[in-house]
């Protein structure tokens, strides 16, 4: 038992032990027995004065001690877990008392996100008094390893969580190594950010703590002071020397608004934390990046909760742009503009421009502190107008609209960040108006019905991989899916081309721990995260999945996006359905419709998407003009479902163009240039492509893309002028394409001409490039035989796969029968389709017949028993493929980009 313990009085009966004190208790009650008040005063008294009468008393100067100060570092101490307690001017008084007792050639390992002021006064000690600072991340304890040095680590400074990204460092498992490598070494906690209430390091191994007292243990901002507890009696002894000589303790009046302040301590952080808590989720669930460890997915929060009894009240997040950073905080009014944290009022800041601002941008950029970052600080006031308030501040600011939902409630949607607007990555999130405001409950419990079509070449394939531009189109073959509710904690998908193939996982069965997940309105990293990549193949997919290629690929891309998706907790059960009207494997791009439609059935059931609302109606004053369902997917929508359709085409293909995806998503039809050979790389949408009818006849023969792109590059390293010279009369073609596609003035007669020779040449030079197939070649004859004399070229890969042919107006409807049926007989799949049609389709949700598929209920008492609700999975999978289009077509108003 420490001296400033309060004594437990004695049991009332032997039967019955009184408990010791909790802290509240604690608090609340100042109590120093070996400092009684002659006059029994309830509150302790303000000792005003600078000195003492008589000799060889107590005290003498108010400098070296105060008897309100040492009721307040008595009362201190106790709440502490502390031996010793010391009361300062400031918070930074305190670091610099616990600093002056390092000497030149100490080396001091520190936190990488710490306290503006204590990079600052760090700063000073490199500089001035000949100590070693190392900067490290502290939440992985194993970075503080290679400084520690026997010898010279004088001190370890750390803080946890750390201010402002919140970061959480293991404070026992530090103090621990720290001890084994270093044990001379003072390890210094900065506690500001918990208060003693919720953590108490010298519990977890720490030799000094230091709080701003200015901060929670005030609680009112009315004072500034500082704290400083140890156990140690050495350690104790040389601060408060330190202290007494350089007089930078605590004034008597001081001293007694801290004394009063702490008192409240307990009953302020629960009021603090718990609106806290209901900030984090409410920017969480709008879609911010919110830093606060009481959030399910903050890293480290398992160490947090083993070392801390709360979370705190302090709370940061990301907006994604510093202009609109700037404009919340101008227009919070109960969240007032101010540095520091801990009052009783709610405070708003960009710590970047104000407590971080002494450190510079190269640094702060380094250490990954945003300059868009928002810092709030909460107070007691009511949770509901301090939620009120910030979603105003929101709403004026432009991070978030306000909509109206189907159950008519308004509800927020947050404004997704894009680059390459006057607000960086500032492009508004759209949402369901009135008629059908879907929730991600409402989400998860309807069938959602997506499509998305297959791509052809049209100019340029295999000279593509040599820098040669491409132009690619879609197609009206399509890639069609469905989700459908399970409410059995299981996640399954039903991949009908591939044999049929189903399969089904535990939802808490998934390998979990190896997800890092991407918040809602941030990009995936450029590159896959292979360790959850690993994770689902070791540890999700069965033998037998894993030895059915076209099988396991799909599973990995879909539990991949479904995992790496997951935020707020939301772990969705349901069924994923895919089948296509266009072949597999033939080079159409059937894996990036594929990936497209995944990617957009799960950023809807996650509401990491939401559709744009009906257009106004016909009225006296207002005519709508109906487009067919064309374009009303708006592109911030489209650019984001894309970005996921290209993670998924990455863990199916390794290293994809991004052409067939981005032709899946946005249909039409785009140039594109690979980057590296000297020309402008990237896609370019040909604008105002024109509809042309095309047949596209499978082979059915497989290819071998890699050894067919490998005997290329291998003739162009024989016979590099052949080769370049081929690659150049192909780049030619592309070029003269492109103009033709997009001239307005050209007639249709003189394009559809145009692009028949183009197609005949470029598949010349095709051939001799040994990309072309006997069956291939076997098409073209048919085609370009009388009476159709059509031109035909391979597309893809070649080496069997597809060949397409362009379809002229003129030819008549009995003539292309009659070729459909001679190539059928000669065992080839003929699909006439139309190409640069419209892109990914999404079934619209307002206004349909189909009924929300929720789990059975168990009719009351005199109810009969509904009918069962009839799923649009059920008729989907039976659907023969000839019919599958014009069925779901026939489902209602489908929406297109």
């Amino acid at each position: 038992m420490f001296p400033q313990d309060i004594p437990t009085p004695e049991p009332e009966t032997p039967c019955r032990p009184r408990q010791p004190y909790r802290f509240s208790t604690l608090c609340a009650t100042v109590e120093n027995p070996s400092q009684k008040d002659q006059f029994g005063s309830s509150s302790v008294p303000i000792y005003q004065t600078a000195t003492f009468k008589g000799v060889g008393g107590q005290y003498d100067y108010t400098r070296s001690g105060n008897p309100t100060r040492s009721h307040l570092e008595h009362h201190l101490a106790k709440i502490s877990s502390a031996a010793h307690a010391f009361t300062v001017s400031s918070g930074m008084a305190a670091l610099d008392t616990i600093l002056r007792m390092l000497k030149p050639g100490d080396e001091v390992i520190a936190g990488d996100d710490l306290y503006g002021g204590t990079n600052r006064i760090l700063d000073y000690l490199k500089t001035h008094g000949g100590v070693t600072v190392h900067h490290v991340d502290t939440t992985r304890p194993d970075t503080l390893l290679p400084y520690i040095n026997p010898e010279k680590t004088a001190m370890v400074l750390l803080e946890s969580p750390t201010n402002p990204l919140l970061k959480i460092v293991d404070l026992a498992r530090i103090a621990a190594d720290i001890k084994e490598r270093a044990p001379n070494a003072v390890i210094v906690v900065d506690n500001t950010m918990m208060s003693p209430y919720l953590q108490r390091p010298l519990e977890h191994g720490a030799d000094i703590v230091y709080d701003s007292a200015t901060k929670y243990l005030s609680g009112h901002h009315d004072l500034m002071a500082g704290v400083i507890t140890c156990n140690r009696d050495d350690l104790a002894k040389q601060m408060g020397f330190i202290i007494n000589a350089a007089g930078n303790a605590l004034t008597p009046f001081d001293c007694f608004l801290l004394l009063r302040g702490s008192k409240t301590l307990a009953i302020r952080m629960d009021r603090q934390q718990a609106t806290s808590m209901l900030v984090a989720q409410m920017l969480d669930r709008l879609g911010f990046k919110v830093h606060y460890p009481g959030l399910a997915e903050h890293p480290n929060r398992d160490v947090h909760e083993r070392i801390a009894d709360g979370y705190g009240a302090v709370l940061s997040f990301t907006t994604g742009d510093k202009a609109l950073s700037e404009r919340i905080v101008g227009a919070t009014r109960l969240w007032g503009i101010s540095v520091s944290f801990g009052c009783v009022n709610s405070l708003i800041s960009m710590p970047c421009v104000m407590s971080h601002a002494s450190i510079d941008p190269a640094t702060r950029a380094a250490r990954g502190l945003p300059e868009d970052l928002i810092r709030l600080c909460v107070g007691i006031e009511d949770p509901a107008d301090l939620l009120d308030d910030l979603e105003r501040a929101l709403l004026e600011a432009g991070a978030i609209t306000l909509t109206a939902g189907g159950d008519l409630h308004q509800r927020y949607v947050r404004t997704i960040p894009s680059e390459g607007t006057a607000i960086s990555r500032a492009v508004q999130k759209l949402a369901f108006n009135e008629s059908a405001g879907y929730t991600a409950e409402c989400n998860e419990d309807r069938e959602w019905f997506v499509s998305a079509p297959g791509k052809v070449i049209l100019f340029g394939e295999h000279a593509v991989v040599h820098g040669v531009t491409a132009v690619a189109a879609s197609v009206d073959l399509r890639c069609y899916g469905v989700t459908t509710p399970r409410h059995d904690g299981k996640v399954s998908v039903h991949f009908i081309d591939i044999d049929s193939f189903r399969e089904e996982w535990g939802v808490d069965d998934l390998p979990w721990d190896a997800v890092t997940p991407v918040r809602v309105g941030d990009f995936h990293p450029d590159t896959l995260d292979h360790k959850l990549v690993d994770a689902i193949t070791t540890r999700a997919l069965s033998p037998e999945v894993l030895a059915k290629p076209s099988a396991r690929q799909a599973c990995i891309a879909f539990l991949y996006m479904y995992m790496i998706m997951a935020h707020g907790g939301n772990r969705p059960s349901f069924n994923f359905s895919a089948r296509a009207t266009l072949p597999v494997g033939a080079g159409l791009g059937s894996s990036a419709s594929f990936s497209a439609c995944a990617a957009t059935a799960l950023l809807l059931l996650y509401s990491r998407i939401q559709l744009p609302a009906q257009p106004a109606p016909t009225t006296d004053g207002h005519v709508h003009v109906s487009h067919g369902g064309r374009r009303a997917i708006p592109p911030a929508l489209a650019e984001e479902v894309n970005r996921w359709a290209f993670v998924s085409e990455k863990i199916l293909h390794g290293n994809p163009s991004g052409v067939d995806n981005s032709v899946a998503v946005f249909g039409g039809a785009l140039s594109y240039t690979r980057p590296g050979f000297g020309r402008k790389a990237g896609m370019i949408p040909i604008q105002g492509f024109k509809s042309l009818k095309f047949l596209l006849t499978d082979s059915r023969v497989p290819r071998n893309t890699k050894q067919l792109v490998a005997g290329v590059a291998a003739l162009k390293e024989q016979d590099p002028e052949f080769v370049n010279g081929l690659l150049s009369a192909i780049q030619h073609i592309s070029d003269e394409a492109q103009r033709a596609l997009a001239d307005p003035q050209l007639s249709r007669q003189t394009l559809l001409s145009a692009l028949s020779a183009l197609i005949d040449e470029n598949h010349g030079h095709l051939v001799k490039l040994g990309v072309s197939h006997p069956s291939l070649e076997a098409i073209r004859s048919k085609t370009a035989s009388p009476p159709y004399a059509l031109s035909t070229k391979l597309t893809g890969a070649g080496g069997g796969g597809c060949a397409v042919t362009l379809v002229p107006d003129d030819l008549s409807e009995f003539s292309l029968l009659e070729l459909m049926a001679a190539l059928s007989r000669d065992s080839f799949v003929p699909y006439l389709t139309s190409v640069g049609g419209s892109g990914l389709g999404i079934l619209s949700p307002y206004n349909q017949p189909q009924l929300l598929a929720t789990p059975p209920e168990t009719p009351r008492e005199g109810e009969a028993s509904a009918g069962a609700v009839e799923l649009l999975r059920d008729t989907f999978a039976g659907k023969a493929t000839a019919d599958l289009s014009a069925w779901a077509d026939s489902l209602g108003r489908w929406l297109f980009v």
